[in-house]
């Protein structure tokens, strides 16, 4: 599998990334079984990126990494690389209490990842939103206190604007921003992508396929769950989803000319955006994996390219990203 460097001071990662969130929460009920042996396919295709939270299913995600690692091949296994967001607060209920960025807490966590993980040190390690009672140069700072003991390879931020970024690379080596990109949540394109270019911090980029809904297997019809995310979220409402499903299908018309799937051209367009862009797919079974890995074969030209921003342009989705009270917490207003 092709490689593409995180940043300029991050480790060479697999074009693709592994977000495995999914498997744990948040998007209806999935196999346990099936996750790890998805996992050790991602790993067997070349894919080395792994990315989870601590608070995914409070722990039970990286449990389920560590896991899949420990019963991965050695080979494979080597090759594998964390990436771990900690920050955000949970209650036995499943509820959010907001985030804690404090360098005890930073210490904290980290330790119960490691624990959770089964490795001896976290590849990229970042708070998955910004603690606004405590400065990103405190949060950072202890970061790289874990970098100089072993405990961490590289520091990432995620969902972080401009002005934050850029006081955080003041402060420690910055790897890259993992951040929501895809074809109808394009925000970083104005300020942060650009600070991102100027600092040689490199992009993670989660959402490809907004959680389905431009995955092209999203249908009108479909029945959420109440602890399904997407049945909260406004893209997915009403006429924001009949809209943005209109979206779908004029893509859907270009990629049934190139012979690939609606998927794997959404996917292919946000690698078309630069090499230093890593799009994480959230894939939860083998055959959507297998999907997503052909994305890498297919080639985007000018003329795709331009049928593409055509039928989908910027700020076309309807609806915001997350629910008006997570948006408050977000980097960029798209």
């Amino acid at each position: 599998m092709r490689t593409r460097p995180l940043g300029t001071t991050g480790p060479q990662v697999s074009a693709l990334g592994l977000g495995c969130m999914g498997m744990s929460a948040l998007y209806g009920e999935a196999d346990r079984a099936e996750s790890i042996a998805t996992i050790h396919a991602a790993l067997e295709a070349g894919v080395t990126l792994l990315d989870t939270g601590d608070f995914y299913a409070m722990g039970h995600n990286e449990m389920l990494i560590g896991e899949a690692l420990r019963a991965a091949p050695a080979a494979l296994r080597e090759h594998a690389l964390t990436s771990v967001k900690f920050g955000a607060l949970r209650d036995p209920d499943g509820g959010w209490a907001g985030y804690d960025g404090r360098p005890a807490a930073v210490r904290n966590f980290a330790a119960y990842s490691l624990q959770r993980l089964g490795v001896d040190h976290i590849d990229v390690y970042r708070i998955a939103r910004l603690d606004r009672n405590v400065p990103i140069e405190e949060t950072v700072g202890a970061i790289a206190e874990l970098v100089e003991k072993g405990h961490v390879r590289h520091i990432g931020l995620s969902e972080v604007g401009a002005d934050i970024i850029r006081r955080a690379a003041a402060t420690a080596p910055i790897c890259d921003l993992q951040i929501e990109y895809s074809l109808i949540s394009r925000g970083i394109e104005d300020e942060v992508l650009p600070t991102t270019r100027e600092l040689g911090i490199g992009i993670t980029a989660y959402g490809v396929l907004s959680r389905g809904l431009i995955s092209g297997h999203f249908t009108a019809d479909r029945q959420l769950a109440p602890t399904d995310f997407r049945s909260m979220s406004p893209r997915f409402q009403g006429e924001n989803l009949q809209h943005n499903l209109s979206l779908v299908e004029a893509l859907r018309k270009i990629a049934e000319q190139k012979g690939v799937s609606v998927a794997q051209i959404a996917i292919a367009w946000v690698l078309s955006r630069g090499e230093d862009i890593v799009p994480l797919v959230g894939a939860r079974t083998r055959e959507r994996l297998t999907e997503a890995l052909g994305a890498l074969d297919v080639t985007l030209d000018d003329a795709d390219l331009a049928a593409i921003e055509q039928a989908v342009p910027a700020d076309a989705a309807a609806g915001d990203r997350y629910p008006a009270a997570q948006m408050a917490h977000l980097g960029t207003d798209r």
